[in-house]
């Protein structure tokens, strides 16, 4: 059952009216478990998608995270939920349901498998590869790079089948099979930064979740007496109405929720990745292990060691594009998000910056009179991201700026090297 909903207001900000608008669906807006879709990013609505058409575009480093997968931890919550109707089946075929529960009737089981890549990750990926194969015909390379992750490389592989097509000519290698020092894909938690700790971001999403999920179960133990829901089985209905939109493209669950309902369960997201590997990671974490990518797309796009290539296919996590977003200072909010009170006019969107199946494509492109020497431009999503970093230099039209301007603003990466004093000090090395 898909719902199309407008979510509340909570704000009048001229930007929160315009991502809420009429055609607004709340099911792109679950967090970084997100069905994948084009981004609405903040402050980006006048930004020109083409480049004129003097421009070429010359490089593109492609950072991709896997297509939709079955849950991860998240996954105990959903067989709580399963247990505790199974317990209550007399119960709820007795009950006179509201038509958002009559599904409950039948039975509600689980199917998902942990971890894996559903057919929809796999038909993302394959679609993604096709379109970037449309809109780069002049780019090709003959190696993907993948972390170790399964999921990571199976989503590489069906990439490569809508790019390459049957047969490829092209080597999936993983981060394990290189000899670099730390991955820009993968370069945290792990002995290259023995103090980066994703729990912490579980931490914050105990104090929000005691704010917004005793609410709903209050609510749904109101429209079903006798069950006796608990917080955590409400939870577990949360990720069911996610995760069956990973596998099936379709949940019962999701109807069940309110618009405003579903707003505090993104922002649940949007806390726990700020925390784990962001903004609101104590110590400067998170921007300091995201210098590993900024430096490797500064080298290759000044071809700092004489061997660049043209196009550069990676594939990672929602935490590779948000730690290098981070070092940039992308996507940050003043004040920091809070798990005491929900910010609906917030940059920091999981939803929008790392669905399932997630692109961030950086392009290098020169033009012969539109603007002097190279320029760089970020592609996050099907949407350009403006580089804000860029100060009073960035174009306002195209949300871009120079390759020079660009790292010049980026000193903070620049000055930084792995193992380092900077980094020894600050990962505890």
């Amino acid at each position: 059952m898909r719902m199309q909903a407008i979510l509340s207001l909570i704000s009048t900000t001229p930007y929160v009216q315009e991502y809420f608008n009429i055609t607004h669906n709340v099911l792109n807006h679950l967090g970084n478990i997100s069905p994948y879709h084009r981004a609405r990013h903040h402050d980006a609505s006048e930004i020109v998608s083409e480049l004129p058409s003097d421009c070429t575009i010359d490089q593109v480093m492609l950072m991709h995270r896997h297509g939709s997968r079955g849950p991860s931890g998240e996954h105990k919550y959903i067989r709580r939920l399963v247990q505790a109707l199974d317990d209550a089946t007399d119960i709820i075929r007795e009950a006179e349901l509201p038509h958002e529960l009559e599904f409950l009737r039948a039975g509600y089981s689980s199917s998902l498998t942990p971890h894996n890549l559903t057919i929809l990750g796999r038909k993302e990926l394959f679609d993604h590869g096709v379109e970037f194969a449309l809109k780069y015909p002049h780019l090709t390379t003959d190696v993907i790079l993948s972390s170790d992750s399964d999921r990571v490389v199976e989503s590489a592989r069906w990439f490569a089948l809508g790019f390459f097509g049957l047969d490829p000519d092209v080597r999936i290698v993983t981060v394990s099979d290189t000899d670099d020092p730390v991955s820009w894909i993968t370069p945290a938690p792990g002995p290259a930064c023995p103090k980066f700790d994703f729990s912490f971001g579980r931490q914050v999403t105990l104090t929000w979740t005691k704010h917004y999920l005793p609410a709903i179960t209050d609510r749904l133990n109101m429209l079903l007496p006798g069950v006796g829901f608990t917080d955590d089985d409400i939870h577990g209905a949360l990720f069911a109405c996610a995760y069956d939109l990973a596998a099936h493209g379709v949940s019962p669950w999701c109807g069940v929720f309110r618009s405003d309902e579903l707003a505090d369960f993104e922002y649940e997201s949007d806390i726990l990745m700020d925390a784990s590997c962001a903004y609101t990671l104590p110590d400067n974490l998170a921007p300091l292990v995201g210098t590993v990518f900024v430096n490797k797309l500064i080298e290759r796009f000044t071809n700092a060691n004489g061997d660049s290539r043209p196009l550069y296919l990676e594939f990672g996590h929602d935490g590779t594009i948000l730690l290098a977003l981070s070092a940039i200072g992308l996507a940050k909010d003043d004040p920091p998000l809070s798990p005491d009170e929900l910010r609906p006019d917030r940059k920091f969107r999981t939803s929008e910056l790392t669905p399932f199946a997630a692109n961030m494509i950086w392009e290098k492109f020169t033009c012969t009179t539109s603007f002097d020497g190279p320029q760089i431009r970020l592609i996050l999503n099907d949407a350009t991201f403006p580089l804000s970093i860029c100060g009073k230099d960035m174009d306002t039209r195209l949300g871009t700026c120079s390759l020079d301007t660009f790292v010049n603003a980026n000193h903070y990466s620049t000055g930084i090297r792995f193992q380092d004093e900077t980094w020894n000090a600050t990962c505890g090395v």
